[in-house]
């Protein structure tokens, strides 16, 4: 038995994850929104008038990206900004009525897809995964383990011959 008769759990992972972030996204589209818009409105919805830079705090990304997302969004009147009183360079963000059931809208595609996610699946071992996933985040942020990363694969041995990729012939 090699190690790659059975994928690395990272690597299950990241595949099982990426098929379901894809699944959960289509879900989205489907009702009409899309993972960013979701997330946005659900940051927003769980704090009212939260700034921007709050904003893009809870969602994971960055500045330049939210106002983006923000600004297509304010086009589709989803919701408002205002300059807070106080600090004239922050905007405050809110749902407008159209963002209000856009977001009931999401909030309905994202638990009938939970649902149909966990169907079959007992709570304990829902509870069991999750602290399952729990462990493996505290080992991914435990310092020791960036030193580890550099170090894989540590040789080209390491990955299967089927994920190598061919050398490009690059012409000088």
């Amino acid at each position: 038995m090699t190690p790659f008769d059975r994928p690395p759990v990272g690597m299950n992972l990241a595949r099982t994850a990426k098929l379901v972030a894809q699944a959960f996204d289509a879900a989205l589209v489907e009702a009409g929104g899309t993972l960013p818009i979701w997330l946005t409105l659900l940051s927003i919805k769980s704090r009212e008038l939260a700034n921007q830079r709050e904003l893009a705090g809870m969602i994971g990304i960055q500045g330049a990206t939210l106002t983006h997302h923000l600004n297509a969004m304010e086009a589709q009147g989803l919701l408002a900004r205002r300059r807070d009183p106080d600090n004239r360079r922050v905007h405050q963000v809110a749902l407008t009525e159209a963002g209000e059931a856009m977001f009931l809208k999401l909030r309905n595609a994202a638990l009938a897809f939970d649902k149909r996610l966990r169907a079959g699946l007992p709570d304990e071992r829902l509870a069991e995964f999750a602290e399952v996933l729990a462990a493996l985040r505290a080992n991914v942020e435990m310092p020791s383990f960036g030193r580890l990363l550099p170090a894989f694969p540590g040789d080209k041995n390491d990955i299967p011959a089927r994920s190598r990729k061919p050398a490009r012939n690059v012409k000088s």
